[in-house]
């Protein structure tokens, strides 16, 4: 069997296979979307695939939804010209539960695959196309963290940027340009309604990704590029909503055990391929069966009912408290957490490190005892038994074959919410900052990992991450082994607000994490005994 729509006809051997395929008919699908789209999606790898493509596969299952999602691939045009195209846009999903069972499917709600790179102007015309079109509802993003910023850690805008806000509409490259661009095609067109719908782990994803869309077309507006009607356009909710959403589910980069049960299930062509951007990713995707998806219920063109397939609509309160309890709180601050020290420990399986007393004692009082006092609760979900969830159920699937490499990139995007929201809570409520302990081995713990040597003195792979090479030579000096080495390096980090959404230095903190750095560096098994000392 290969995945393809010919050979949905054969349904007995899908069955045979255990493996469920659609039931509606997506070449139907795929041509009238492609007529008439509603919704268009950016960022087309694994997170999206394995979870906000299965929401409208679940419709179309279902009726309530007659047209797919165009994906847009913003990043890397192997994703699509290698998993995408091959596979007529099909997605093979497995589904992960924690005792042990595989549920795969074959998901056919993609329409059409795009690639949006500057050179790739065939994607860059039919985007303008879609964007035109006033039947378009929804724009939505998985662009991570890193692509709504515009501005490198000293404040100046990143290069890409610069070269957008010069050019204008028509020369952009940048994310948050492009999509500026398009969004100026849909006003000049007619100024049609449309939801903007960041769905990334940020903390107020919506209003981060109306603040850089406007910066640029503000810039546009006063180098005379766009009519002066643009930014009204962009300012009216009823015409551009910029919804909050808080989404959470884990979708790891694909696992050689899961390729293996497709083979033997008699699936041909699934293995795994690495990208020219050193992305992971396959025909399949493998994510966990736990899932939630709030959005702040702002659509001015209208939406598909996402409520039938288990998505909250809420008010924006609602989503910020959600998000908060999340990102800030009950599971983000534990995987990044978790994952500095588990690099370093030699770890390369979560489930395997929720097995190891030290680091599951770190995230324990991390939610429990720092998180859970400041976070606001949303009623819709208990934060504990969120948390309680994420810390006895998800995260010791030992089918989930999720890592800490995975989870360790970008930090410097993702230290600023994940503890940074935290602090800030405490500083705002007046409360003892001196209490917190795991919060600080956090941050300490991230900077012993940019020596990118483990606890038994032997040399790792450091995660990708935009500011690795600026945050390595500022820790160049800095020896794994050598207390001594270290005389103030980490401090001007430290006082980065960019970085951490507030300045450390003028808090206890800065003064502890450094401390804690410092015994970090004693040498092998330093790691592990700062742990157990502190915990």
């Amino acid at each position: 069997m290969k995945l393809s729509i010919s050979t949905l006809s054969d349904k007995s051997g899908w069955a045979q296979a255990g493996i469920s395929i659609p039931n509606f008919d997506v070449l139907e699908m795929q041509k009238k979307t492609k007529e008439a789209p509603v919704w268009v999606h950016f960022g087309a790898g694994n997170f999206f695939r394995g979870f906000i493509a299965a929401l409208a596969h679940n419709l179309l299952e279902t009726g309530d939804m007659d047209r797919g999602i165009v994906a847009v691939s913003t990043y890397n045009r192997d994703i699509v010209s290698r998993i995408y195209e091959p596979y007529d846009n099909l997605i093979l999903r497995v589904s992960l539960g924690a005792k042990g069972t595989l549920m795969p499917e074959v998901l056919g709600s993609i329409a059409e695959a795009l690639v949006l790179e500057q050179e790739e102007l065939t994607g860059r015309t039919r985007l303008h196309e879609i964007f035109k079109n006033p039947g378009l509802q929804i724009a939505s993003l998985t662009i991570t963290e890193k692509g709504y910023a515009l501005r490198d850690p000293s404040g100046e805008w990143l290069p890409s940027v610069a070269q957008d806000m010069e050019n204008g509409p028509g020369k952009t490259s940048h994310a948050m340009g492009i999509l500026a661009e398009l969004l100026y095609s849909r006003y000049l067109a007619g100024a049609y309604p449309l939801a903007v719908v960041s769905m990334d782990n940020c903390s107020q994803n919506g209003t981060l990704l109306k603040n850089a869309v406007y910066e640029i077309a503000k810039t546009w507006e006063n180098a005379k590029h766009v009519d002066d009607g643009f930014l009204t356009y962009l300012d009216d909710e009823s015409k551009v909503a910029f919804p909050w959403t808080m989404v959470d589910k884990i979708a790891p980069r694909p696992d050689e055990t899961i390729e293996a049960d497709l083979k033997r299930r008699g699936i041909e062509d699934m293995e795994a391929i690495v990208t020219s951007k050193n992305t992971y990713i396959a025909p399949f995707v493998n994510v966990e069966d736990s899932e939630y998806l709030v959005i702040e219920d702002k659509f001015p063109a209208g939406r598909p009912a996402l409520e039938k397939t288990g998505v909250y609509f809420v008010d924006r309160d609602t989503v910020g408290k959600m998000e908060r309890m999340k990102v800030t709180t009950c599971l983000n601050p534990l995987h990044t957490a978790m994952s500095m020290y588990g690099c370093l420990l030699g770890y390369t399986r979560i489930s395997a490190e929720m097995k190891d007393k030290d680091i599951v004692a770190l995230i324990r009082r991390l939610g429990y005892v720092e998180g859970l006092p400041v976070v606001d609760n949303p009623i819709v979900i208990s934060p504990k038994e969120f948390l309680d969830t994420v810390i006895n159920e998800r995260f010791p699937n030992p089918f989930m074959p999720d890592a800490p490499q995975r989870i360790a990139t970008d930090t410097s995007q993702k230290v600023g919410i994940r503890f940074g929201e935290t602090i800030k809570r405490y500083v705002e409520q007046g409360l003892d900052m001196n209490s917190l302990i795991a919060i600080p081995l956090s941050i300490a713990g991230w900077f012993r990992y940019l020596l990118a040597v483990d606890d038994e003195g032997n040399e790792i792979e450091v995660s990708s991450d935009p500011l690795l090479a600026e945050l390595q030579e500022k820790v160049r000096s800095i020896v794994w082994n050598d207390p001594s080495s270290y005389n103030g390096q980490i401090r001007e980090i430290l006082s980065n607000e960019l970085i951490f959404g507030i300045d450390l230095t003028e808090t206890p903190l800065a003064d502890k994490i450094e401390a804690i750095f410092v015994e970090l560096l004693a040498g092998k098994g330093a790691v592990r005994a700062t742990l157990q000392r502190y915990l």
